[in-house]
């Protein structure tokens, strides 16, 4: 038995698929599921990297035999004597088995995700900044998930919702693929699983944030405004939707004010993580959140 305060590292090599620890695995990173206690699962030496630095909970990490020798990297955070979760050892073969990825690395790890309210994502950063937030809503794609949250994060966005739009929810931000997708960002951003979108604008508007509806319409009542007519210093909240169908006209409506990329002639669209880089890149450049170094 390890010492009290000691990690409870297992040194020998699971050979069972019916191990306990492997079917955790599993169920997080082949079902892309939480497991019972809510662990997700990351997979990858870089991944796994950005969850011990995350400062999220881990429940355990895997190595495959292979997969071994990436330990030299993540030693800085498992060869630490105030660690407390379990260091496995698999096979190769294993390994495979409980892998999302076609050509696994051997590094894996659950990690419980940080919870937060409302109020923690609605008040001013440490650095003093107003809230700059994005709302996903009825986001179907892992990738585009992951890639929007991967991009508000490198532009100074300070938290993430996760709405319904309609019958459609958003993926998870924490499944393997959108995991994957956003490096590692989900992990440190402010995430929220929010309510329905109208309930959220309320909400929102209760608390003095500003919401932008992103449009591919326009309206008499309310025209779109570019970026750049944007004040995005003062507490803001942008709303992207479905990859097919965007936002419902109602909350688009509902929203302070509609947010339209000018594009050339000819092209209907951009991809709406594509919508989403440029507009947050517009946000950080008021805000003068980038670095040129």
């Amino acid at each position: 038995m390890p010492s009290p305060g000691k990690p409870a590292r297992s040194s020998a090599v699971i050979s069972s698929r019916e191990n306990r620890w492997l079917k955790e695995f599993r169920v997080a990173l082949r079902g892309g599921l939480p497991t019972e206690s809510g662990a997700v699962g990351v997979e990858g030496v870089r991944l796994t990297e950005e969850a011990l630095g995350s400062g999220c909970r881990i429940e355990a990490v895997l190595f495959s035999e292979t997969g071994r020798r990436h330990h030299a990297r993540l030693a800085p955070y498992l060869d630490r004597e105030e660690i407390a979760f379990p260091i496995l050892n698999t096979t190769d073969r294993l390994f495979e088995g409980i892998a999302d990825t076609e050509h696994p690395q051997g590094v894996a790890a659950l990690v419980e995700p940080k919870k937060f309210s409302f109020d923690d994502i609605v008040r001013p950063a440490i650095s003093g900044a107003s809230p700059l937030l994005i709302v996903l809503a009825g986001l179907q794609d892992p990738g585009n998930v992951g890639t929007i949250l991967r991009t508000a994060a490198a532009f100074g966005a300070t938290a993430a919702i996760t709405s319904a739009s309609g019958q459609s929810g958003t993926t998870s931000p924490f499944s393997p693929k959108a995991l994957r997708a956003s490096a590692g960002a989900a992990l440190h951003l402010p995430i929220l699983p929010g309510p329905s979108l109208a309930i959220l604008l309320a909400q929102l508007s209760s608390s003095n944030i500003r919401t932008l509806a992103s449009s591919l319409r326009d309206s008499a009542d309310q025209p779109a405004l570019a970026p750049w007519e944007i004040n995005w210093c003062e507490p803001v909240a942008l709303l992207v939707g479905n990859e097919g169908l965007g936002l419902p006209e109602e909350i688009e409506r509902s929203a302070d004010t509609r947010i339209r990329i000018p594009m050339a002639t000819g092209v209907e669209s951009l991809n709406v993580a594509a919508a989403a880089a440029v507009l947050f890149y517009e946000a950080a450049r008021q805000r003068n959140v980038l670095s040129t170094t």
